[in-house]
């Protein structure tokens, strides 16, 4: 049988995201999942036409947003406590939006790619789903802080790298997946929270910080997915492979690379903390909670002897709040440094 041109080009697409070495600047990523096929019924991008769909209010999609986010990110749900209930609100979205696109490809209902390119359609349709609380709140929040669209789609981008990226030759490889995965979303945050101008380096360099985080405390969790995201040039510095980890390989030589990244990451946290003075007052707690806590993490891991295979780091909701003082002595040192620094230009 013939395929018709867009046959002919969906199957190009999906070849190429299904098999590319390399990433793509966003906006290719994108156009190449947006030429798939739409597998779902058109009355599904209909809705808000539609009187029989049952109509979620935007208090209630800002509810599940934030039982999603206690649910998946106990840390996160933690420091975004110390926000006002506006922001709170608005970034408690925007983990949900993250979460729900990152399920696309980790949790599918079906075929990645096409699951993610049916979410991309949904993310940029000028109305949202009205039965989705998800898109409900996103949609109102990024209309009503005025995020940019441009930032959204590096994000979504990420999250389609994983579809044919399970591997990154280079840390300065890993730094671009680290890019738009985390620090794009902190990039967005700051659109909610408010900040002044030169705070985008150290967002960048804090999200890079906790994706990395992230990457260390699921190694084994990845290797599950068949997915290593230790660079491997980095890898071979310390007598490992890619096949090491997927069949978790446990020593010295595993724990001297942990160590390795786990020093890298304690870099990036301590060259990020300064940007906590340039964010609006009301929200330097709840940034300085997010990055202390998750960088708790590093040191449990070291706790659990690297063990990132059978143990999951994380920290107890008791750990967490007797690391109040801590958090608040931090951020108080913060906003000292930044007058004095302000003093002496003046």
């Amino acid at each position: 049988m013939q395929l018709s041109p867009r046959s002919s080009l969906a199957t190009a697409a999906e070849t190429v995201l299904s098999s590319r070495p390399q990433p793509l600047p966003a906006e290719e990523q994108l156009a190449l999942l947006l030429h798939l096929p739409d597998h779902h019924h058109p009355a599904e991008h209909s809705h808000h036409h539609s009187p029989s769909v049952d109509r979620l209010s935007l208090r209630e999609a800002y509810r599940r947003c934030e039982q999603i986010t206690r649910q998946y990110s106990k840390s996160f749900f933690f420091s975004t406590q110390f926000l006002p209930h506006e922001k709170r609100c608005a970034v408690r979205a925007l983990y949900a939006f993250c979460r729900m696109s990152d399920d696309t490809v980790d949790q599918p209902t079906g075929n990645p790619t096409h699951t993610l390119a049916t979410w991309v359609r949904q993310v940029r349709a000028s109305h949202p789903r009205p039965d989705n609380p998800v898109l409900l709140a996103w949609h109102d929040t990024r209309t009503r802080f005025q995020l940019e669209p441009a930032l959204v789609d590096e994000l979504l981008a990420g999250i389609a790298m994983d579809l044919s990226l399970h591997r990154y030759e280079t840390f300065a490889d890993l730094w671009l997946y680290c890019y738009r995965v985390a620090s794009v979303v902190g990039l967005l945050s700051m659109g909610i929270l408010g900040a002044d101008k030169g705070a985008n380096p150290y967002a960048i360099k804090l999200g890079v910080a906790l994706q990395l985080t992230n990457i260390l405390r699921d190694v084994g969790e990845d290797a599950e997915r068949g997915r290593v995201y230790l660079p491997m040039d980095e890898l071979q510095q310390f007598g490992l492979t890619c096949d090491d980890i997927l069949n978790r390989v446990y020593d010295d030589r595993l724990r001297a690379l942990l160590d390795f990244q786990i020093a890298r990451a304690h870099r990036l946290y301590d060259e990020s903390l300064a940007g906590i003075a340039l964010l609006a007052p009301d929200s330097r707690m709840g940034v300085a909670a997010a990055a202390i806590t998750y960088r708790g993490i590093l040191d449990r891991i070291v706790e659990n002897d690297y063990d990132v295979y059978t143990k999951r780091a994380h920290l107890t909701t008791t750990e967490k709040l007797g690391l109040l003082p801590s958090i608040w002595r931090t951020v108080r040192r913060i906003e000292r440094a930044a007058r004095r620094a302000e003093t002496r230009e003046e």
